[in-house]
């Protein structure tokens, strides 16, 4: 996952999940999910889309585009509803998954300084402080 981070930076040069959404021709929408979606990622006609709740904080659009974004880099050709109708994969694998990609690419290229916490780092780099327990720093030691 790092590698994978690591190379679409290099790359693209940005983090920005928008900006790298754009230059892999992801097509990103706004829209009303309801209360307990906040995002989506699917493919349709060889296009591919994330959708992001509309009511959503900045911090949290943010996140939820990385998130997807981890769909994409990560599960190429896995859909919800094949996860739904065969059981063979475990859906919570892969959102953690996409979880920790977001994470990582949220954070690429900081370090948590001295005597910061983990709940400051996130803040810092703007991670929801509900995602922050799938963080890990990275020891660039």
């Amino acid at each position: 996952m790092d590698e994978i981070i690591r190379k679409l930076i290099r790359k693209y040069k940005t983090s920005c999940p928008f900006e790298l959404a754009h230059e892999l021709g992801i097509h990103i929408r706004y829209t009303d999910l309801g209360k307990s979606t906040k995002g989506l990622y699917y493919r349709k006609l060889r296009r591919r889309f994330i959708v992001i709740h509309n009511q959503l904080s900045p911090e949290w659009q943010r996140f939820v585009c990385a998130h997807e974004l981890g769909h994409d880099r990560l599960h190429k050709g896995i859909s919800r509803f094949f996860l739904e109708e065969h059981s063979y994969f475990a859906p919570g694998k892969f959102e953690l998954q996409a979880n920790r990609f977001a994470i990582l690419l949220l954070t690429a290229g900081t370090t948590m300084e001295q005597e910061e916490t983990i709940q400051d780092y996130c803040l810092r780099n703007g991670i929801p402080p509900e995602m922050q327990l799938f963080s890990r720093v990275r020891d660039h030691n």
